[in-house]
């Protein structure tokens, strides 16, 4: 079997595994759903008294909420991916017998992190978003150009999104426990992505940061490209520019790691 079909069969594995959690899935899909309806109704009372914040309008404030609740599984923000049982195999010390195996190491979760990705945002991304269409004004693009490029933002941003949490998975060949650093990382994820609240309604210095970072990357720039409020190929050129940079640190850090392992029981 080729290089590139052996990933391809890898990222299939990944979409197969996430799709026989059906009750997860729908569980999924009912959360995002009613923390959109609440997300969107505290935004309706926030824009009413401040229109065009952030220079959004009412529609374009709504929008965003559901392309967050879409965003929220693909981009892994609040919860967890692969790197928690990256982190369980470094500590066992199983990560041995997927070091000895004829494939990189980072292209095999990669692999299997987009077959995931591609999951959540067929399971738990189309629904949230059809039942905000439904019930609310969203100010959805009528053409399909829009919409195309939106996905192409998201691809961008799952690989920007993998990479980060590659590079806090591999810190566990040093920890040895790696919670700590996830704790960490989702809490700056939910609030550097925009999850709470836009970045463009963040004040000064810390808007101009937060939009400068790579979590903005998952759901800033794809919303944005939605709304027409970016250019998709500058959008492309940044999610791009902070997926090499976060990639080929985490293959210096995979270097390093599997010069000196350090691994817990196993």
């Amino acid at each position: 079997m080729g290089t590139g079909r052996l990933y391809a069969a890898v990222a299939a594995g990944g979409f197969r595994r996430y799709a026989t959690y059906r009750v997860a899935t729908a569980a999924g899909v009912f959360t995002n759903t009613v923390f959109g309806f609440i997300l969107a109704y505290t935004y309706m009372a926030l824009w009413h008294e401040k229109p065009h914040l952030g220079g959004y309008d009412q529609g374009q404030a709504l929008t965003y909420v559901w392309v967050g609740q879409a965003m929220f599984a693909v981009m892994v923000l609040g919860s967890v991916g692969f790197e928690e049982e990256l982190i369980e195999r470094i500590r066992t010390g199983d990560i041995a017998v997927d070091l000895y195996r004829p494939v990189d190491l980072q292209m095999w979760w990669l692999a299997a992190d987009m077959g995931r990705a591609l999951f959540q945002l067929l399971g738990r991304g189309v629904i949230p978003m059809v039942c905000g269409a439904l019930f609310f004004d969203l100010a959805l693009p009528s053409g399909p150009l829009p919409w195309i490029a939106c996905l192409v933002a998201v691809a961008l941003g799952a690989l920007v999104s993998f990479a980060i949490r590659y590079i806090v998975a591999l810190w566990a060949f040093w920890l040895l426990d790696g919670a700590g650093a996830m704790q960490i990382t989702w809490l700056t994820g939910v609030f550097f992505s925009g999850m709470l609240l836009p970045l463009n309604v963040f004040p000064g210095a810390l808007g101009d940061l937060a939009r400068l970072l790579p979590w903005s990357a998952l759901l800033q720039a794809p919303a944005d490209v939605l709304l027409g409020e970016a250019d998709p190929w500058g959008t492309y050129a940044f999610q791009l520019a902070w997926a090499a940079v976060l990639l080929a640190v985490g293959r210096l850090i995979q270097s390093a790691a599997t010069r000196k392992v350090v691994v817990q029981g196993g």
